[in-house]
């Protein structure tokens, strides 16, 4: 294994996990419905990097499997729901929401190193399919921390001070 394959294997986890994690916030905070929204459709960005990676690393020699299963139907859903519910009655759901951002941006962050390495390394060794990979994903990564500290920003006065 190479350095590219092993950056290519540990971007397609952090990829997994964020999807896995955009989900489990999405649910988790459904009553916060810009929360629930945004979070779902940036778990189909990191899927979609998911699938991608999965498909550029073969070319690699490196088989990374399919994407994450992350369908909302079955006792995981019931599950995911019931704790949202639980959730939403909490005195604190706030800290626990500002938590939870905290969390999605340093995955995000991390997977933008992840990238940004690819970048580069496709750059010193002109190869197009991994350039043209990093190109499509890394803004969308970009994205996903960006609206992350936003959130951060707008919801951390008002839940910090109402303690």
């Amino acid at each position: 294994m190479n350095g590219i394959t092993l950056t290519l294997r540990t971007l397609h986890r952090g990829e997994r996990r964020l999807a896995h994690d955009l989900i489990t916030v999405a649910e988790r905070h459904r009553a916060e419905h810009e929360v629930h929204h945004v979070a779902t459709d940036l778990a189909r960005w990191s899927r979609e990097h998911v699938r991608r990676l999965a498909e550029t690393a073969g070319h690699h020699g490196l088989d990374l499997g399919g994407p994450p299963d992350a369908s909302p139907d079955g006792v995981f859903a019931t599950l995911r729901e019931k704790a949202a519910q639980a959730v939403a009655h909490r005195p604190e759901p706030g800290l626990l929401l500002l938590r939870d951002l905290r969390e999605l941006h340093l995955g995000a962050a991390e997977n933008s190193l992840h990238w940004e390495m690819l970048a580069q390394v496709a750059q010193a060794s002109k190869d197009g399919g991994l350039l043209d990979l990093v190109s499509a994903c890394h803004p969308q990564t970009l994205r996903q921390m960006r609206w992350t500290n936003t959130m951060i920003k707008n919801l951390s006065p008002q839940l910090l001070t109402s303690l």
